[in-house]
C-alpha cells in the first residue's frame, strides 16, 4: 500500500509542476472531498448503498484544450474501517482507498443555454474515461460521469463544482471489494 500511495503522490506532484511551468488561464486545479457509495452493479438512485467518507481528500489538475474539451487527472483518497460494509458485506479490518483517474470533459452547457452574460456563472459537463483504484486489491475501471461548476468570480477563476463519476470494474466478478461503485465530488476549483 505504501508503494502505491508514493506513486499516486508522485503523479500528483509531477502533474502540478507541469501545470504550473505553463501558467496560462487554460490550466486548473481543484481540491475538496469525495464520498463512495459502494453498491456494486445495483442501481445508485434504488436504495443506496454502503458510503464511505474516512479521509476523503480528492485533487485534480485540468487542461482545457478547446472552450469544450479538456482532460483531467485527478486522484482520491478514502477509506473503509471495520465497523463499515462495502457491496453490503461487513469488513473485518480497516481499508485504505485510492483512485487515479483520467477523463476527457465536455463541457454541454452553451449547445443548452446559449452564450450570454446570465449564463457564464456556471459550466454543465459530461467526463469519461480509464481509472486505477486499490481497496484490497486492485483494479481498473471505465468511468462515466458529469457534473456542474459554478463560477464565483466574475473572471471565472475561482470555482465551486459538484460532480459524480460511475466505475464500472473490468474485473469485477472476481474483484471481491474492488467493484463497481459511485464516487462523488464536492470541489474548490481555481484556474492556475
Amino acid at each position: 500500500m505504501k508503494k502505491i500511495l508514493l506513486l499516486a503522490f508522485v503523479i500528483l506532484c509531477s502533474t502540478s509542476s507541469f501545470a504550473q511551468r505553463y501558467n496560462n488561464s487554460d490550466w486548473s486545479m481543484s481540491i475538496g472531498v469525495n464520498a463512495i457509495n459502494s453498491l456494486g452493479t445495483r442501481s445508485p438512485i434504488d436504495s443506496p448503498g454502503d458510503w464511505s467518507f474516512q479521509t476523503p481528500i480528492s485533487a485534480s489538475v485540468e487542461f482545457n484544450w478547446t472552450d469544450q474539451f479538456a482532460i483531467e487527472q485527478s486522484i482520491t483518497f478514502n477509506g473503509f474501517t471495520e465497523d463499515d460494509s462495502i457491496d453490503f458485506n461487513p469488513t473485518e479490518e480497516d481499508y485504505n482507498y485510492l483512485s487515479l483517474d483520467t477523463h476527457v470533459k465536455y463541457y454541454f452547457g452553451e449547445l443548452i443555454f446559449g452564450r450570454g452574460r446570465n449564463n457564464d456563472w456556471f459550466d454543465i459537463y459530461a467526463n469519461a474515461g480509464v481509472g486505477f483504484f486499490h481497496i484490497d486489491e486492485t483494479n481498473i475501471s471505465a468511468n462515466l460521469g458529469g457534473g456542474i461548476l459554478f463560477w464565483l468570480n466574475q473572471n471565472r477563476s475561482l470555482g465551486l463544482r459538484a460532480q459524480t463519476i460511475a466505475k464500472f470494474a473490468f474485473d469485477h466478478a472476481d474483484s471481491g471489494y474492488d467493484n463497481n461503485h459511485y464516487q462523488y465530488h464536492l470541489q474548490v476549483i481555481f484556474k492556475l
